[in-house]
């Protein structure tokens, strides 16, 4: 699979829960804080408040101890506000004490915000729940409870009036002496304080709890919907199970697990042959249930962890593990035969490209060693086998072959390099002659090509022509042919040989075209060469095309003088109607006709016929492919015009075809080299 896709897969399974999992972690912290933030200042602003108050009596202490009058009486005084307190230096040495707690030393100064100074606070020695340090007051809550557990505080604040008073100590300085007051303070609870509080945690706790609840829904939300949209993604429209994409996701997945390196696995290309036709002769929509009943049944057949998905129009991939090739191929073979009746009311067929897996490709070293996973060439693979399937109307299985990698390279390497070599000439003519089987002389001759390249060496018809009527380019080469076989006609005619007419083959691509005989006119009018050495060679295939425009294109050939004929009568399914419409010169029968051997004389008696209705239709015969004496011995006894095959001889170069026209007979090897000489000597060469 692509990075561009694999990029956007985990987008599209990260971008929503994690969005929503960063705004819920930002947003929690900012309330937590918001209402940690609020619960400090309100614990502040109440702890103020008390110290505040318990501040304000120890100062007035500290002046009614400024305006004694006496020791004596200011001690009365001072006992008389019912308060723990002592009096002592800087030092800390005691003048005077009240009560038996005192202050346990530990403190510093706390500054009250509400009145702008700071204030002497001290932990009491025995009970020491306020802490003061670095500023700051703390509340030891672990001591706080032991405490009232303790004491039954929690049981005294049921009565009425109750409190649980925390002491601490605060210090006042005396005014013009060494000395200050330090008065023992409570920090006061009352059941309204514990009912305050409880309301503000519980408070505080639903406020949380509803943000919680609020957004795990948000979020259990849009992992639903996430999985709605990934299910929408990998969804197939047709068929409405997985598509390629998850499949590609998976299977990369599956055979990058280092616990399957082990397993065999194949890719499958199964496709639905002639789909098209059926959806025209039927509906789309009973199409789509016909594929709709094909991926169910791959599922059926297929164990859990294999994986199947429609890939496009009317192919399915495949991604199974096999034991061996045998049991694979019987696998292959049996499902086969239920595709072709998925459907009870109809018979199909399917062809399957099958490509073996290479599960063992690694990169890198130790510990940075991963798998090379190319599901998308595998599947390739797969379906450039079952294109060689293509012209079968049968099912069928055909494995991929490393030789397919080759013949498409070849493909293109003719592509690229076919526009530069009819430039420069790289296609060269050879010539196969025409004899008359009953006097062996030559009558005719039919120009092929061949391909002479620098670089790719010597190329015959079959690697070419083949790849030239699939992309187009076999108008193109037909022009070229018509014109170089004109041009050496033209100059053997000047040199004074013996001339016979030269067929040229012409794809049934051209008739597209409506100036095809005024092409070919002006093609040949262009070398020079005379109309009547010029033969059209029209391939049986191309009468089942535009009927009336072709025998339009005949008839205006013919009277431009060139001889028109058949090519390959018999290769397909041979129309009389043809003859009968068509004003051809020549029949040539196809070489099929003389391999092998019919049943009772059967090929002997169509081939006879087919010459006797020829020579009634005034058609001359040429009958190609013959290669032994018995065949020419029966083509001459029942009165074939002409014969072309390797009996008499293979296609010639231009120089060696020369030698036949000089001689005008079927020569052999030592008699070509004669006249080869003599030609030399002739012309000075």
């Amino acid at each position: 699979m692509s990075d561009r896709k694999e990029k956007g897969y985990r987008k599209l399974r990260r971008s929503k829960l994690g969005s929503v999992l960063v705004i819920y972690l930002i947003v929690s912290l900012c309330f937590n804080a918001f209402l940690a933030f609020l619960a400090h200042m309100f614990l502040q602003y109440v702890l103020e408040a008390r110290i505040y108050s318990e501040y304000q009596a120890v100062s007035y202490m500290a002046r009614m101890y400024e305006h004694k009058d006496s020791v004596e009486d200011i001690y009365a005084l001072l006992d008389a506000e019912g308060r723990d307190y002592f009096i002592a230096d800087r030092d800390w040495r005691i003048y005077h004490q009240s009560g038996k707690e005192l202050s346990s030393g530990m403190g510093g100064q706390l500054r009250l915000s509400r009145i702008g100074q700071n204030v002497s606070l001290y932990e009491d020695k025995a009970l020491r729940l306020l802490r003061h340090k670095n500023g700051t007051l703390s509340f030891d809550l672990k001591g706080f409870l032991t405490w009232v557990s303790q004491t039954g505080g929690l049981q005294r604040l049921a009565d009425k009036g109750a409190t649980l008073d925390i002491p601490f100590w605060i210090a006042a300085n005396i005014s013009g002496e060494n000395k200050r007051i330090f008065g023992k303070a409570y920090f006061s609870i009352d059941a309204g304080d514990i009912v305050f509080a409880g309301a503000v945690g519980l408070t505080i706790a639903v406020m949380v709890l509803g943000l919680s609840v609020i957004i795990i829904y948000h979020i259990v939300g849009s992992i639903r919907q996430q999985r709605k949209m990934t299910n929408l993604f990998f969804m197939d429209d047709v068929t409405g199970e997985r598509n390629w994409m998850w499949m590609q996701i998976k299977g990369e997945k599956l055979l990058r697990k280092r616990k399957n390196a082990k397993n065999h696995y194949v890719m499958l290309s199964v496709s639905f042959v002639k789909y098209r036709n059926f959806c025209m002769c039927h509906s789309i929509k009973e199409g789509e249930d016909v594929l709709t009943k094909v991926n169910r049944l791959l599922i059926k057949r297929l164990d859990k962890k294999d994986l199947c998905a429609h890939h496009s129009s009317a192919s399915f991939a495949v991604l199974m593990k096999y034991k061996d090739e045998e049991e694979l191929k019987k696998f292959l073979d049996d499902l086969l035969k239920d595709l072709e009746i998925v459907d009870a009311v109809h018979k199909f067929c399917f062809h399957i490209g099958v490509s073996l897996v290479s599960n063992d490709k690694e990169v890198g070293r130790w510990p940075f060693k991963y798998k090379i996973v190319e599901m998308e060439k595998d599947y390739n693979s797969a379906c450039t086998a079952r294109d060689t399937l293509s012209d079968m109307d049968h099912s069928a299985v055909v494995f991929f072959d490393e030789k397919l990698i080759e013949e498409q390279r070849w493909i293109e390497i003719v592509q690229e390099n076919q526009q530069n070599a009819l430039a420069q000439e790289e296609f060269v003519v050879f010539y196969q002659p025409k004899f008359d089987p009953r006097t062996d002389r030559l009558c005719g001759a039919e120009a092929l090509i061949r391909w002479e390249s620098p670089e790719y060496g010597f190329k015959g018809p079959d690697t070419i022509i083949p790849i030239f009527e699939r992309n187009g380019f076999i108008t193109e080469i037909d022009r070229y042919m018509i014109r170089r076989a004109a041009r050496d006609q033209k100059e053997w005619v000047d040199r004074g040989l013996k001339c016979v007419p030269v067929s040229v083959n012409v794809s049934r691509a051209h008739f597209a075209e409506n100036n095809l005989a005024e092409q070919i006119r002006d093609l040949v009018d262009a070398e020079k060469a005379p109309h009547e050495l010029i033969e059209i060679e029209l391939t049986e295939s191309a009468f089942f095309d535009d009927k009336t425009a072709l025998v339009n294109t005949i008839k205006k050939l013919k009277e431009y003088g060139f001889v028109v004929s058949m090519d390959d009568f018999g290769s397909g399914y041979s129309s009389l109607n043809s003859l009968k419409d068509m004003p051809l010169d020549v029949l040539k029968l196809d070489a099929e006709f003389f391999r092998g051997e019919g049943e009772e004389g059967r090929g002997e008696i169509v081939i006879s016929e087919a010459l006797q209705l020829a020579k009634k239709l005034h058609m001359r015969t040429v009958a190609e492919g013959v290669e032994v004496q018995e065949q020419v011995d029966f083509l001459a006894a029942k009165g074939c015009d002409m014969i072309q095959g390797y009996y008499y001889s293979k296609p010639l170069p231009k120089a060696d075809y020369e030698q036949c026209m000089v001689a005008g007979v079927a020569l052999n090897k030592k008699q070509r080299s004669n006249i080869k000489k003599m030609m030399s000597r002739s012309t000075g060469h």
